[in-house]
């Protein structure tokens, strides 16, 4: 009979939590192995991609926040909406998302351009005609373009509003230039190198931006929350809230959702805060 060490307790306590709060992001596998050789690494070892990427609270809010700008592109949406099961394996998509992103930003070249091949193949059957007649195709380099400037946008001014540390611009500006490389990798036409082209590249999308009908339902759904527990279902609920703040007003307005009054948005931001410490004490970012 085995007699319980208290002095273990703590350990056991952050070890089952941190599989608890994976688990109820999606994250049911270990992450992928973390390269340290600056040789063969695919982003830099010390650069800001990792920094902004490990935070896994604020990759939360930025992630949902990436997710509602995305939609608001027809073509994006339509790819999405006709091609994947989102609404009946969300988890499921983020995982995908969530190796991708593990492997480009933490490992090796060879293992980053075997993931960046396995989403070229996927895209090669994402096509058919959106809601306005125009054909889409997954893998074309405009489209791409938005789905990269709205994911890198979304992913750093989460960071910057939640995350662990606070970043300089002349960081930011690095970030945005790392992300690059993985931009044209993918495909994407002209990726921004630093937060100006990247502000530029936002607003220069916004005349073919509109919620189209598929993207009411997926905003309904990401909005409306898809996760099981009363516990779970608030902190999602919070993350929403701060990942819509996270948006521009006319983004808002687009997404035809209305906002809040200062007094709740303060207190939604503070409570992220505190939301996003709590995930980080279980699930601690590594050491940059």
């Amino acid at each position: 009979m085995s007699v319980l060490n208290w002095k273990d307790v703590p350990s056991q306590l952050r070890t089952r939590a941190n599989a608890n709060i994976r688990r109820a992001v999606g994250l049911t596998q270990n992450p992928p192995p973390r390269c340290v050789d600056p040789d063969t690494a695919y982003f830099p070892i010390d650069g800001v991609a990792r920094l902004v990427h490990a935070d896994l609270s604020s990759m939360l809010v930025g992630g949902i926040a990436s997710l509602f700008f995305q939609m608001l592109h027809p073509h994006a949406m339509a790819g999405v909406a006709e091609h994947s099961r989102y609404e009946h394996d969300p988890l499921g998509r983020l995982l995908q998302t969530a190796n991708f992103i593990g492997t480009t930003t933490f490992g090796t070249k060879e293992a980053a351009y075997a993931s960046i091949e396995r989403v070229h193949a996927v895209h090669l059957g994402v096509r058919g005609v959106a809601d306005d007649g125009v054909a889409y195709d997954a893998n074309d380099p405009h489209l791409l373009a938005w789905v990269h400037a709205a994911e890198a946008s979304m992913f750093l001014r989460g960071y910057q509003r939640f995350g662990k540390s606070a970043i300089t611009r002349d960081e930011a500006n690095a970030y945005v230039k790392e992300m690059a490389q993985l931009a044209s990798d993918l495909g994407s036409e002209n990726p921004p190198t630093n937060l100006s082209e990247l502000d530029a590249t936002l607003l220069r999308f916004r005349p073919e931006l509109r919620l189209s009908q598929d993207g009411v339902a997926a905003r309904d759904f990401v909005r409306d929350g898809f996760v099981d527990g009363v516990v779970t279902r608030l902190a999602y609920r919070l993350l929403v809230l701060s990942a819509l703040d996270l948006l521009e007003p006319w983004a808002r307005e687009l997404l035809r959702v209305r906002k809040s009054p200062a007094i709740k948005r303060v207190g939604v931001r503070v409570a992220t805060h505190f939301l996003c410490a709590l995930v980080r004490m279980f699930v601690p970012p590594p050491d940059r």
